[in-house]
């Protein structure tokens, strides 16, 4: 399946930057860009005082007259950025990330994941479709997508994440989405995704291990039903927090009802996280990340 970029083109480019905090950090973007003819449309910035460390993200548009040579641009900012040891990333506004998603069997975050890949909501190429059940095989194909059965047991766990791996090396994947994959990743795996691999689970007070959550929060007659997206790590759902999802429940909804709100806020949140991503609005902060809503 072919799907046009159009909904998500702009002439807008993005340019992220991070460095230690000092005097001048602010500046030394917005007076390039204001030499090099560029008007700055949105910017967002953050010293955080706890790591003294200094965050920027700016949307800009490049003059009108001319082709825009991203690859001059980086390299005359790179000689400003330098005494700042600040890094930085240019972003094109036509750039679709390649990504590789992860399932089980749960269908909801995958559902709508490819709903908005299809119509242009999402800046993405999804390379594959990857899990440890045959079972959503039909609704990826349907997508045009490949689609690659890999079932694991503790025996073939090791093998199976070298091939997951090898998934993503060969389609050159800059992000993992974890749809609902219900498989935890080795250390090692972790290890290698971290930063890149974008997970989403239940988030309930109190919180429920193991079997049916959502049926073991209405026993407890829970108030609020949520979910989290974060970036994995090897601490178990630990990970840095990108986004946040909560909605109020009541004595009058069953465990059913608990269970489909529940699928609701995970597709909202994923997504929401997914795109505050591709958007570059999420940049890590040690344990914590720092990120610029719109």
């Amino acid at each position: 399946m072919t799907i046009s970029v159009s909904a998500v083109r702009t002439t807008h480019w993005i340019l992220t930057a991070q460095c230690p905090s000092r005097l001048g950090t602010v500046d030394v973007v917005t007076r390039f860009l204001r030499e090099q003819g560029c008007y700055i449309t949105e910017q967002q910035s953050f010293d955080d005082s706890s790591s003294c460390r200094f965050f920027i993200r700016t949307e800009f548009r490049p003059p009108e007259e001319g082709e825009f040579d991203a690859g001059a641009f980086e390299a005359a900012f790179a000689e400003r950025a330098a005494p700042f040891s600040m890094a930085f990333e240019l972003t094109s506004p036509e750039r679709l990330t390649p990504v590789v998603i992860m399932v089980s069997k749960a269908d909801h975050c995958l559902n709508d994941l490819l709903y908005r890949y299809r119509t242009g909501q999402l800046p993405v190429a999804i390379k594959a479709v990857v899990s440890n059940h045959p079972d959503l095989a039909p609704l990826a194909e349907w997508h045009g997508l490949p689609y690659h059965h890999l079932p694991i047991s503790a025996e073939t766990k090791a093998e199976q994440e070298a091939e997951v791996w090898r998934i993503v090396e060969d389609s050159g994947a800059e992000l993992v989405i974890l749809a609902r994959y219900m498989q935890v990743l080795s250390s090692e795996m972790s290890e290698r995704l971290a930063g890149r691999a974008i997970n989403i689970h239940h988030s309930l007070l109190p919180g429920f291990k193991g079997a049916k959550p959502y049926h073991q929060a209405f026993e407890k007659g829970v108030k609020l039903v949520g979910a989290t997206a974060h970036y994995i790590n090897d601490d178990l759902d630990e990970g840095p927090i990108i986004t946040q999802g909560v909605e109020p429940v009541t004595h009058a909804d069953t465990a059913e009802d608990l269970v489909a709100r529940g699928r609701d806020i995970e597709c909202i949140t994923l997504a929401r996280a997914v795109t505050l991503h591709l958007q570059r609005r999420v940049f890590l902060n040690g344990s914590r990340t720092v990120v610029f809503q719109r």
